[in-house]
């Protein structure tokens, strides 16, 4: 069992993924409850990773997305979002097109092509009135699009989707 200070953990019946636990966390000193994915061994899971080399959007987004309740990593290159997926296995990637180092295109591409992470939800974050790169992106296996400027309900509602419903208090 995790351990952590001023904070109560307990166990939310398994997922289907069997090497996860769902668990709840409360603060003791707070009455908000969040659910988190941890890894059997006690490591946190990351539930999402978001590649976005903008400031002020990736910000925007770490912050919608916790808000919501789930873990986030966050990635601002295509060779780093990369490494990150095989590295941390997230249940959901939020991918920004225009990467530096490598596109967000190529990422999904080598996303595709790898057994062990072909199954990983992709939301693809387009530019407004940029219909080539979402066209682009389903050729490529894309799950999802939201389209910059975004709503916050919308990346959140196209996040939970793509996790089955499952996730997050907003």
């Amino acid at each position: 069992m995790v351990s952590l200070p001023n904070h109560e953990v307990g166990h939310f019946d398994r997922t289907t993924t069997p090497s996860f636990d769902r668990l709840w966390m409360r603060s003791t000193d707070q009455s908000n409850t969040q659910e988190c994915s941890v890894v059997q061994g006690g490591k946190l899971a990351t539930d999402i990773l978001i590649a976005e080399d903008e400031p002020s959007i990736l910000e925007s987004l770490d912050f919608i997305l916790r808000r919501a309740g789930w873990s986030i990593h966050t990635v601002t290159d295509g060779d780093a979002a990369l490494e990150a997926v095989r590295r941390l296995r997230p249940r959901v990637v939020v991918l920004d097109v225009m990467l530096p180092r490598r596109s967000g295109f190529d990422v999904l591409k080598q996303i595709r092509a790898d057994l062990q992470m072909r199954a990983t939800p992709v939301l693809i974050l387009t530019a407004k009135g940029q219909q080539q790169d979402r066209r682009i992106a389903e050729e490529l296996g894309a799950d999802a699009f939201v389209t910059k400027p975004y709503a916050n309900a919308e990346v959140v509602g196209a996040v939970r989707q793509l996790l089955g419903g499952s996730g997050g208090s907003a």
